[in-house]
């Protein structure tokens, strides 16, 4: 089979990290692997280095770099939005409430996906809003599973306790009641990534005389059903 796309600098940066696919490589290691001449392959993996996409370890061979692993959960998250509509969407009509997904984003979350309830009254939360992380079942979510030392800091002001915390590791869902806004109750569940990471959180929210004081009861279920299966679907597609 031809590999050659035409444009031969690309070609030859693509035989270069194929090359570093199996492991680490020193520059005759990289010579021998794509057949390309010493200097060319060395101005490559230079330049490669330069944009990320080839590192050294600590015996200055050459790896492949930070910058692919960023691009590969850059694609796991389009994957993500790419499964959240529909799962959204049946999980809005299977709850009758607005459904939202939510990713971390530093020390703020942000919805990259909805369902709205269609009529009624509704807790709305537009596509792009950005949201704190001190309050609110998506942000215990997203901060239950976090390493100690990050966790510790994330409490500081927080409308939620540790212990709060270790009650949704265990149960593998969190509900707040007038946490985030007054009057409006919440319900979620982790998605988790190929590593078994918690990459987002998706939950359901609606007024507390709907949802009650204990909305996880009426729908956690649902909600961790969803999350399994955005979670099931990155996993397919990793």
């Amino acid at each position: 089979m031809d590999n050659s796309s035409g444009v031969g600098v690309l070609d030859k940066a693509a035989l270069v990290l194929s090359a570093l696919e199996s492991g680490p490589a020193t520059l005759a290691g990289l010579v021998a692997a794509t057949g390309l001449a010493r200097p060319t392959a060395h101005r490559l993996a230079v330049a490669l280095e330069h944009h990320r996409l080839v590192a050294r370890d600590m015996q200055g061979r050459f790896i492949l770099g930070p910058r692919l692993a960023e691009l590969a959960a850059a694609a796991g998250e389009d994957r993500l939005l790419a499964t959240a509509g529909p799962v959204l969407t049946h999980l809005r009509d299977l709850t009758g409430e607005s459904a939202q997904l939510y990713r971390r984003q530093g020390e703020m979350r942000i919805c990259v996906a909805a369902a709205e309830r269609l009529s009624g009254l509704r807790d709305t939360v537009p596509v792009g809003s950005t949201l704190t992380m001190k309050a609110g079942s998506s942000a215990q979510i997203l901060m239950a599973w976090e390493e100690p030392e990050r966790l510790h800091r994330g409490l500081q002001g927080a409308r939620f306790t540790a212990t709060a915390l270790s009650g949704v590791r265990r149960r593998g869902w969190a509900q707040s009641i007038g946490e985030r806004e007054p009057g409006v109750a919440s319900v979620s569940a982790p998605v988790r990534g190929p590593s078994n990471r918690v990459v987002a959180a998706v939950s359901v929210s609606g007024p507390i005389e709907r949802l009650s004081r204990h909305p996880g009861r009426m729908h956690a279920q649902a909600v961790i059903d969803a999350a399994g299966r955005l979670s099931e679907a990155l996993r397919r597609t990793s």
